[in-house]
């Protein structure tokens, strides 16, 4: 199997979004480094972006060592509450990781293209990042709305990219890739679009049940008190996070579809993730396995297609990348 770097033409990786399905990125590039096949270009969106940044950077080891040592009690040490502000969590503990995995590395001085991307607040605007601190760039592109701070870079605020593309897998092919491999994390969630009747329950038969006392010191009780209702009090409860993530899933799911009909992937591995939710960080096992098994399944074909294209040589007319 020929190296990415031996073919005329480039190879791009579009990550796409899914919280804490993006784990499953990791073992899809464990795969194809096995195979040989090792992309000249990523972008990424949300969790892809921060999994395509470490891979860039040469640091996917330590973000793999990193998820699989993840416990529930690991995740929630990371969500400092934000009291304040325009986000439920600030995020400072999560950048302090990035930059200790990733540094305070500049995009372009990567020795690979990269392009994180992000949503501008007010205009809608998809944003491409793929200048400047690459810290910021993976930090705006996963800044779920609500739930972390946009991010604010040269003078406009971002925030999660999913909302505008949800695969980029339009980046890639700007940034010169005559061939991409797309990462689709949420294709169980485009066989629940079905449309459906529901009885509301009466009045008299809905039970509001109160929740348990939250006991504590020094702000102790109101840490716990935002965890539960950020995190949800049980399976049938789904807290603040749970109903903002799946929200903004259903959307990038429509969107997704909507793009990838528009600008299809040359090839698409979807990993089986039914049953995993999106906030747990905490199945890394789990999740790599089953993203390395999906690419594993679509090795054949795509070492097929490389070498065919390889062999038949770049197509006439190469566009310049930007």
């Amino acid at each position: 199997m020929a190296q990415a770097g031996a073919n005329k033409f480039k190879i791009g990786l579009a990550l796409g979004g899914g919280a804490a399905r993006g784990w499953a990125h990791i073992g899809v590039l464990r795969a194809l480094k096995k195979a040989g096949i090792v992309p000249d270009i990523i972008a990424g969106t949300s969790i892809g972006a921060v999994v395509g940044a470490c891979e860039v950077t040469g640091h996917l080891d330590e973000v793999e060592a990193f998820a699989r040592e993840l416990t529930r009690r690991r995740v929630l040490g990371f969500l400092d509450i934000n009291l304040s502000g325009t986000g439920l969590i600030t995020g400072h503990k999560l950048a302090e990781r990035l930059y200790k995995h990733i540094g305070n590395a500049n995009i372009e001085d990567l020795p690979r293209r990269f392009t994180a991307v992000a949503t501008e607040i007010g205009t809608g605007h998809e944003v491409w990042l793929s200048r400047g601190s690459l810290v910021d760039a993976v930090r705006a592109s996963y800044a779920l709305p609500g739930l972390f701070r946009p991010v604010k870079l040269d003078g406009r605020w971002l925030f999660d990219g999913a909302l505008v593309n949800p695969i980029p897998v339009s980046v890639c092919r700007a940034l010169g890739a005559r061939y991409v491999i797309a990462v689709n994390l949420n294709i169980d969630i485009s066989h629940r679009g079905t449309i459906s009747n529901v009885n509301p329950m009466p009045a008299s038969d809905v039970v509001l049940e109160d929740a348990p006392p939250v006991t504590g010191k020094n702000g102790v009780a109101v840490r716990r008190l935002l965890q539960r209702q950020i995190l949800g009090r049980g399976e049938d409860v789904p807290g603040i996070s749970t109903v903002m993530v799946d929200a903004l899933n259903i959307v990038q799911d429509r969107i997704a579809r909507s793009r990838l009909a528009g600008d299809p992937p040359d090839s698409m591995i979807s990993p089986r993730l039914h049953g995993i939710g999106l906030f747990d960080f905490h199945r890394a096992d789990e999740l790599i396995a089953r993203g390395e098994a999906a690419a594993r399944r679509e090795i054949d074909d795509l070492a097929r297609e490389l070498d065919t294209r390889h062999q038949s040589g770049p197509p006439s007319a190469e566009l310049p990348a930007p």
